[in-house]
């Protein structure tokens, strides 16, 4: 009765509700809570070319509606991920993309590349926004001309669907959006965590190894549905949405102000079933709202 499906170009999803990278490992992680064929997509763990051990403990810290990490990208590396990870996956009845991360645009290139051969990942997910690496992440992202170059560069080595996911520790998220775009990136997704920090009173020291980190849970919600809200005003192509949906209401949020799709990431950690839920509460909206197809909603408010 109700069409959630949508498209990025030509790539067809079942529906709007996806995983945030690095918040469910790989799938299988969820295999035992829920039917991860019923998502729209899985976003995997964020992928080097190398193997890397992540940031020292502690690297995550609970806070007021929310929650910091300075994981630092801990993952086997490419290597790894094509001989044990992606035969496990590749069977999945959903779309699977990995999220890649480098240090040096070259490592960005050379990793989409490789990714470029799996028959079975009909896209990638560039991201340039991660607060909590010393090399490489926010660097590009925060830098309007190295956002230019990187995603330029991953375009023309890569050709399957590109999504830049944007850091909203900028000025002005909506210029990256537009560099993004007009290098040729089919999608974007918004926002990656906002940079914080959190201090243990009792042990007189920050509370993360690396003092500062990314935060996520609900506290971000506002802010990154107003950035949402204002990059799909701006852009053409389609604008995935994240940061603090921890509910179908929040996921309806996104969409009204503009998002195709959205990624649900922490919420997982305190409910491992929260995607399957949040798509059933959006299906139940439409029902009761009387839509028949996605993108009835999609943007409404700004109609």
């Amino acid at each position: 009765m109700v069409n959630l499906g949508f498209s990025i170009g030509d790539l067809k999803f079942k529906n709007p509700v996806l995983t945030a990278s690095g918040t469910c490992g790989y799938g299988p992680e969820l295999d035992d809570f829920i039917d991860v064929a019923r998502l729209g997509g899985i976003l995997v763990k964020g992928t080097t070319l190398e193997s890397r051990e992540g940031n020292k403990y502690p690297r995550m810290a609970e806070t007021p509606s929310g929650m910091l990490n300075a994981v630092g990208l801990q993952n086997k590396g490419i290597d790894y991920f094509e001989k044990n990870i992606y035969p496990r996956i590749s069977a999945y009845d959903t779309n699977i993309i990995v999220n890649i991360n480098g240090s040096y645009l070259e490592d960005y290139v050379k990793l989409a590349k490789r990714v470029d051969k799996l028959e079975k990942i009909p896209a990638i997910e560039l991201n340039i926004s991660c607060p909590n690496v010393k090399m490489g992440g926010m660097a590009f992202g925060t830098r309007l001309e190295s956002a230019r170059e990187v995603t330029r560069a991953v375009r023309n080595s890569y050709s399957k669907k590109l999504i830049v996911k944007l850091s909203p520790n900028v000025t002005n998220i909506v210029e990256f959006a537009l560099v993004a775009e007009e290098e040729g990136a089919d999608s974007v997704s918004l926002i990656n965590t906002l940079l914080g920090m959190a201090v243990d009173i009792r042990g007189m020291k920050p509370s993360l190894s690396t003092i500062t980190g990314g935060l996520s849970g609900p506290a971000i919600k506002p802010v990154a549905l107003r950035m949402v809200w204002q990059v799909a005003k701006a852009v053409k192509i389609p604008v995935i949405g994240m940061g603090g949906i921890m509910t179908a209401s929040d996921a309806i949020e996104f969409i009204l102000a503009g998002a195709t799709a959205v990624q649900i990431g922490t919420a997982s950690f305190i409910d491992p079933q929260a995607s399957i839920k949040i798509l059933e509460g959006i299906e139940s909206y439409m029902i009761e709202k009387k839509f028949s197809d996605l993108s009835e909603i999609i943007g409404y408010i700004n109609r």
